[in-house]
Order: C-alpha cells, then sequence, then structure tokens
C-alpha cells in the first residue's frame, strides 16, 4: 500500500501543506500515523480526495467534453501579426498554447491573466512515476 506524507500530498493536490494538514483536522481527508509518528495519508483515500476535488471543479465549469481543465495564470504572450504563444502556469505545471493573435486578442490575454488551459487529445501518453521522495518504506507487500 502506498502512503503518502502531508507535504507530498499537498504537492500531488497542489495546494500547501497547511490547507492538507486543515483538511485532515476537519475530517474531509482521512489520515494516519507512521512508525515516526507522521501523518500519512494512503493512496487510494488521496485519489478519491482528488477526484472529489476534481469533481467539484467540473460543476463549477460550463459543460464541454474537455475533461483536462487546468486553471493558471498567464506568465508570457508573443504575438505576431497572424500566430501568438501564450504560457500559462497552472501550479507546477507550464501549459504552452500555439493561437490565432486575433483569439488572444479577442480573450484579452496578457501577463497576470487568470486563464483555464482546456486539453482536449486523442493521445495521452502516461508514465509511471515513483513515490515521491523515493523508496522510504511506504510500500508495503
Amino acid at each position: 500500500m502506498t502512503t503518502f506524507r502531508i507535504g507530498e500530498a499537498a504537492e500531488l493536490l497542489g495546494v500547501s501543506a497547511d490547507t492538507v494538514r486543515r483538511w485532515v483536522d476537519a475530517g474531509r481527508l482521512a489520515a494516519g500515523r507512521d512508525a515516526q509518528g507522521h501523518r500519512v495519508i494512503d493512496g487510494v483515500d488521496l485519489a478519491a480526495f482528488a477526484r472529489g476535488q476534481a469533481a467539484d471543479l467540473d460543476d463549477r465549469s460550463d459543460a464541454s467534453s474537455a475533461r483536462n481543465r487546468l486553471r493558471g495564470i498567464v506568465v508570457n504572450v508573443v504575438k505576431d501579426t497572424v500566430m501568438a504563444q501564450v504560457d500559462i502556469q497552472a501550479g507546477p505545471f507550464r501549459v504552452v498554447s500555439l493561437m490565432s493573435r486575433e483569439a488572444v486578442d479577442e480573450l484579452d490575454l496578457r501577463v497576470g491573466s487568470l486563464a483555464v488551459a482546456v486539453i482536449k487529445s486523442t493521445t495521452v501518453v502516461v508514465e509511471r512515476l515513483s513515490p515521491p521522495g523515493g523508496s522510504r518504506g511506504r510500500q508495503a507487500s
């Protein structure tokens, strides 16, 4: 069974460790203690919580078949006469979009604007990562 410490869970959820602690203290997110007394969250519980958080965000968005929505801040805009490049920082993720200059102007996208990158793709590549911090005995056999 994979478990995550509070800081690791916070990084995965895109929030601060204090926010995760408040969720645990309020009973919104289940946590236990490891052998060293640190709070840990079961991977299955964390996944269910993350899924619930995403569903809450989906309920507030316009109807769309696109499921991948990354909210962030515009950090760079480069425009020429026809095309533009817009860089959005969505938590730890940088999303780059190439679009028409007309679209950028109509959306009034500029550095500091709040934006949502809506991603729809026919191919998604998934890579498995080791648990954060490497193997620290959090994998039970």
